[in-house]
């Protein structure tokens, strides 16, 4: 017992810690607000109107400021901007991980507080920086997106996604386990299972945040490929901090603490903003035309 005995205790404190944070009622409910259904179906437009945030912990500081936006279903705008300009945190307000301080969210005219938690998660697939994989087969992975999904539907997915090919050459195939956090994978290929658990989920509203910046070249070449089929008939929004990735956006919006400064194309945004143009000179070395050296 006198062995093991320091290791009890600090089991039962994390314990303790763990069932303190289980037992935390979320600020973020449906309640008698979800009053409202979304159409059917769903364009996946997105229109923010005067957003404003502060995070619980710093009110001080507004990490979003008056913010607006429109974006047209099937459109894909990339945003662009040095850390801390609220890139992250607008996707946190669209899943409503928060409640903007001022301002509404609506999709397809809805206001995403008036709607069910669930019904609003649907709309979106996410693809993260770091794909939230978890102890299981491939194919539990790609089917959390939509557990009831057939084979061939999965099957597909992976194809698109670029992950067939390096999914058979595992022991097992589909049915290959996972460690947690997707142990055994390289970063390339946690990042294509993501991508094929996105196709899975079908939601009409794709969210990037630097799905390839963390990648070498051949794994980011890869992903590359299996955008299109990702992004398409889907209204997208990206975060890169790689300007290569989103140069094709169909609008590039350039933020900075908190605040639109510009909304253009890759050429006109060279042309005319100061930010951007800086982004771009580091990663393109791009002269004062716009043409690559």
């Amino acid at each position: 017992i006198s062995e093991v005995i320091g290791e009890l205790q600090r089991a039962a404190g994390a314990a303790a810690r763990i069932f303190e944070l289980l037992q935390t009622p979320s600020e973020i409910l449906s309640g008698a607000n979800a009053t409202q259904a979304l159409p059917d179906p769903l364009r996946g437009d997105i229109e923010i109107s005067n957003l404003t945030f502060s995070y619980p912990a710093r009110r001080d500081i507004e990490v979003l400021q008056s913010l607006s936006l429109h974006i047209q279903a099937g459109e894909t705008v990339a945003l662009v901007g040095p850390s801390g300009a609220g890139k992250s945190t607008l996707f946190d307000l669209l899943l409503r991980f928060y409640d903007p301080d001022t301002g509404q969210i609506l999709i397809d005219g809805v206001d995403s507080r008036k709607l069910a938690l669930t019904d609003l998660r649907q709309c979106f697939a996410l693809v993260p920086q770091n794909p939230a994989l978890f102890h299981g087969t491939i194919a539990d992975n790609i089917r959390y997106a939509r557990p009831e999904a057939s084979d061939t539907a999965m099957v597909e997915a992976a194809r698109i996604a670029h992950a067939d090919e390096f999914i058979h050459k595992l022991p097992k195939g589909y049915e290959t386990p996972l460690g947690d956090t997707g142990l055994g994978l390289s970063g390339g290929q946690k990042q294509r299972l993501a991508i094929a658990r996105a196709l899975l989920a079908d939601a009409p509203i794709l969210l990037l945040d630097e799905a390839t910046s963390a990648l070498d070249a051949e794994s980011e070449h890869l992903i590359q490929q299996a955008m299109p089929g990702l992004m398409s008939n889907r209204t997208t929004l990206v975060i890169a901090h790689r300007l290569a990735t989103v140069r094709h956006a169909d609008r590039i919006i350039v933020m900075d603490a908190g605040i639109i400064q510009d909304i253009g194309n890759h050429d006109k945004l060279v042309e005319r903003n100061p930010l951007y143009r800086r982004l771009a000179e580091l990663q393109f070395r791009e002269d004062i035309g716009g043409r690559s050296t």
